[in-house]
């Protein structure tokens, strides 16, 4: 027997594979796991995420237009954006510049 994978486990394991330097969004994880309407599920699991004993880099999950929604979950006003930033990833006002150049989606980028 066993056991099932939680959702919030699968969402880990994708945000695991983001690569370093580009960012998605809750929704887009939320549509690869099969559950497009979940994406706020996506965003308690990354809440959850920073009482975890394992590092998921949940800084590189954003919303669908690229904003730091996210970032008071990170202990610091700009902890979230310090960690993007040390990426390389180019942020004004809360919003990443060049997202659509570094968005990662993972139903194009992984296989099922």
């Amino acid at each position: 027997m066993t056991a099932e994978i939680s959702f919030f486990e699968k969402v880990y394991a994708v945000v695991e594979l983001i690569p370093y330097g580009r960012v998605t969004s809750y929704g887009a994880i939320a549509s690869y796991l099969g559950t497009g309407g979940s994406s706020r599920m996506v965003g308690w699991a990354m809440n959850a995420s920073h009482q975890m004993l394992q590092h998921i880099p949940a800084h590189r999950v954003v919303n669908r237009n690229g904003l730091l929604t996210g970032k008071h979950h990170f202990g610091g006003q700009d902890t979230m954006q310090q960690l993007l930033e040390s990426e390389g990833i180019v942020i004004e006002n809360d919003q990443i510049i060049n997202f659509k150049d570094i968005y990662w989606d993972p139903s194009s980028e992984l296989a099922l």
